[in-house]
């Protein structure tokens, strides 16, 4: 899925989902989820470096 708009909005929105759709499962996905526990800004501002680079 390279659709960048779609992974932008989901990055926002579901940082853990953009993630996966971008690089699938690993280490980036298991990282992500980890900052969505404890803070909700740091997980989109990761999903948006993945998914924009």
């Amino acid at each position: 899925m390279d659709n960048k708009l779609v992974l932008i909005i989901l990055s926002i929105f579901l940082p853990p989902v953009a993630v996966f759709l971008k690089n699938g499962a690993g280490k980036d996905l298991i990282i992500n989820i980890v900052l969505c526990f404890l803070f909700w800004v740091p997980a989109i501002i990761h999903a948006l470096w993945l998914t924009t680079k």
